[in-house]
């Protein structure tokens, strides 16, 4: 006769209820934990993507994916002619959020690919096409709900999605829509017209006000666009990713870049390390410390309810006691009525997790070793907890049954 199970049948639907709770809490542990790596994967999905041997950012910033950094789009022409590189290409990004036609909020990650150098044959494309015009195309992450062939306003022209990729999030947990870098820059530059006028007539005034007025070149310049004007030069990029040529040294290149006075660079391993441990650190700490409060909370849940159980039989356990039965039998019963909560609550939290996570808004992604590491806490929970009500079992007194 296994006294586990009886007494659990004695009053099975408290029990149930019990292990119910105790499931959406371990539930919640799971969620962290899948929420964890989905934040250590969206945020190096897109320097994983993008494939770059190093990454050329401002002088003494860590990057685009850790902090903002502006540099010369020229530089592209300088990094060429260092040897062992045999790509360089710009990178811009920028966070948009608009309003969808017919209602709601549309809100992503604009990311620039260097045209014709880069036609996002790097993505993980699962639905349309590359980039094949270098103007009024995108590709975008099918979790920002654009249907393929749908038409996208932004600032002054339309846009059309080509193609969809699948898991492409930037580090918040926006989703990234790829545009060719002129578009990315002609998006993130957007002015009013008539800031645009204001800023040509104040531009002119100035001229006019300074010696480069007496040339009519001059002032025929500066009432046009910016980019005619040599002194302003062309709009800042965040970044030059650098591909090397098969056979080149990393460190080689990277010293040689390096030592320019403007510019550091960074391997691919380096953003990931300098973007775990910037933007994402906290994130990550964070979610850490919740999950160890979810796991005391839950074993000392778990310790209540085995201590209020073994109070109410305390006097069967007497009377046991009484009759003979090995103090073994009594911790057992103990133990395995704590084992059974536990397996019941592991499974609920299985199955809730199946159900529920493709609905929160962050990406959740679990594998095998976390699902075992939820059973190994589990097992431990249950183990911890029955110690309270095996410490209250081995208390009952045998002589207290005879005096009733």
């Amino acid at each position: 006769m296994n006294l586990a199970l009886r007494d659990v049948r004695h009053d099975l639907a408290r029990y149930l209820l019990t292990a119910l709770g105790l499931g959406l809490l371990l539930t919640v542990v799971l969620a962290m934990m899948g929420i964890y790596n989905g934040l250590i994967l969206d945020g190096t999905a897109l320097p994983d993507a993008l494939g770059a041997d190093l990454w050329i950012v401002q002088r003494n910033t860590r990057g685009p994916f850790a902090e903002l950094s502006q540099i010369s789009h020229r530089l592209e022409e300088r990094v060429r002619a260092v040897a062992g590189v045999r790509l360089a290409r710009s990178y811009s990004a920028q966070t948009i959020q608009r309003e969808r036609p017919g209602g709601g909020k549309l809100r992503f990650a604009a990311v620039g690919l260097p045209w014709p150098d880069d036609h996002g044959e790097r993505l993980p494309i699962v639905s349309g096409r590359e980039l094949r015009d270098p103007h009024f195309e995108a590709i975008a992450d099918r979790s920002l709900a654009l249907a393929l062939g749908e038409r996208v306003r932004l600032a002054r022209d339309v846009y059309t999605i080509v193609g969809l990729t699948e898991g492409m999030l930037a580090s918040g947990g926006d989703p990234i829509v790829f545009f060719t870098l002129s578009d990315a820059r002609q998006i993130q530059y957007d002015v009013a017209n008539e800031a645009v006028r204001l800023e040509r007539e104040a531009r002119l005034a100035r001229v006019r006000a300074s010696e480069l007025g007496l040339n009519p070149e001059n002032l025929r310049r500066a009432h046009g666009l910016s980019s005619g004007v040599p002194a302003l030069g062309p709009l800042p990029v965040a970044a030059i990713m650098v591909d090397l040529a098969p056979g080149a040294d990393v460190d080689t290149v990277r010293a040689a870049i390096g030592a320019w006075p403007d510019v550091t660079v960074h391997t691919t391993q380096g953003e990931r390390d300098l973007l775990l441990r910037g933007s994402l650190d906290l994130m990550l700490r964070q979610n850490g410390l919740f999950r160890v409060l979810l796991v005391v909370i839950s074993t000392i849940l778990m310790g209540l309810i085995i201590y209020t159980m073994t109070l109410e039989k305390l006097h069967s356990l007497a009377l046991l006691k009484l009759l003979g039965a090995r103090t073994t039998v009594i911790l057992a019963m103990i133990l395995e009525e704590s084992l059974l909560l536990g397996a019941i609550a592991y499974g609920i939290a299985l199955v809730a997790a199946r159900f529920a996570f493709p609905y929160f808004p962050r990406r959740i992604i679990l594998g095998d070793a976390d699902r075992v590491a939820l059973l190994g806490i589990v097992v431990l929970i249950s183990v911890v907890a029955s110690a309270v009500g095996i410490r209250k079992a081995l208390a009952a007194d045998p002589n207290q049954v005879l005096a009733s």
